[in-house]
This record gives structure tokens, sequence and C-alpha cells, in this order.
């Protein structure tokens, strides 16, 4: 019995894209195709198109299905610093290795659409409120933080994860993660913390 006739909806458009994000993250986007990801989840490219009508629309509906499956768990250590170290964690052993292989693999996806990877990445995340918003008023309330970090110091730790990821094309060591908070990070945070608090006497 075929994948097509066993399941319909929700559950067949769950097969699809989960058979799109391994189609992509084997082949790259050049074997990215509405015909090669239909055979591979077993149904029909007129299923397909009729959700679909491009090869884009296919992929970036792919990037945000694996965005959804890969959010981060909302940490709640009672600190900032453990908060932050489960956050990177988890994005360095998860969806950060994951992500290399899809941004790796687009190639060609860029220009034949104009889409930027800025703009993949925000189908990666969606609009849904972040994470890292969550800890961060958490610390504030705690006295750890600041209400109002600008965004590069909020982003910060992530940026620096990503950058050198990309540099050297695999994971960061723990230890690296480690730095990152202590050695950047929470430096920054104390500092403008006692900035505020001093603006306030």
């Amino acid at each position: 019995m075929s994948l097509k006739s066993r399941r319909r909806g929700a559950a067949l458009e769950e097969a699809i894209l989960s058979a799109a994000a391994e189609q992509l993250q084997e082949s790259g986007y050049a074997r990215f195709t509405i015909e090669a990801v239909a055979e591979r989840a077993g149904t029909s490219r007129p299923v397909l198109y009729r959700r679909w009508p491009t090869r884009a629309d296919l992929l970036l509906a792919t990037i945000r299905w694996f965005g959804e499956r890969t959010r981060p768990p909302t940490p709640d250590t009672g600190n900032l610093r453990d908060d932050m170290l489960t956050l990177l964690r988890f994005t360095n052993s998860v969806r950060l290795s994951a992500m290399a292989v899809i941004g790796a693999q687009v190639g060609s996806f860029y220009e034949d659409t104009g889409v930027t990877p800025a703009e993949l990445r925000r189908h990666l995340i969606g609009d849904r409120p972040q994470v890292l918003d969550e800890v961060l008023a958490r610390a504030a309330s705690r006295g750890e933080a600041p209400a109002d970090l600008p965004r590069r110091i909020r982003e910060l730790p992530f940026d620096l994860l990503r950058g050198e990821a990309m540099l050297t094309m695999k994971p960061l060591s723990d230890e690296s993660i480690v730095e990152i908070v202590d050695d950047v990070f929470l430096p920054l945070i104390r500092l403008r913390l006692a900035s505020a608090q001093g603006g306030r006497r």
C-alpha cells in the first residue's frame, strides 16, 4: 500500500516535508526537485504541486518545518549563565550542525530566487516568541541583567557560535561555548548592568 493511499492531510504533509529535509541534506539543492521529493516520500508530483507550486516554495516550507522541530526548549536553571550554556549547547549540537549542512547545500537557491541568507534564517526561526527573550526577561527580573539590552549584545553569543562553526565547518567544543559565555557575554552583561544601576542613583 502506498504512502499516498495510507496517509492524508497533516500526516501526508509531515511525511513529505520529512522526506524533503532528508533529500536536501543528502543531495543538495541541485537535486532538490519536486520529482525527487515525491519519490522519496512515496507519493505523486501533483500532491506536492497542489501544496507548493515551485521548488523554492517547497524548500522554504522544508526550512520552516525543520525549524519547528529543532526549536530549543526554554531553560530555567535559575541563573543566566546556566540558561545560556544550555541554549548554546543545544544550538551547537542540534540546530547548528544540521543547518550547516542545509546552508552548505542550498547553493544556487539564493541566486535563483533572490532570497538572502538572512531571509532563509527567518524562515527557520519563524515569528514565534524567541526562547532567548524569555531567558533574558527572567534574568532581568532576578537582577542579573538590564531589561533593555541592545540586540547586538543579546545575540552576540549565537553570532560567535555561528561564526566559528562556519569557519571550522564543525560544531564548537564545549570549552569554546563556556568561553563565549564566561569571557565575552557575561562580562558585557555585568558592565551594562553596572552602568544602568549607576544611572539610577
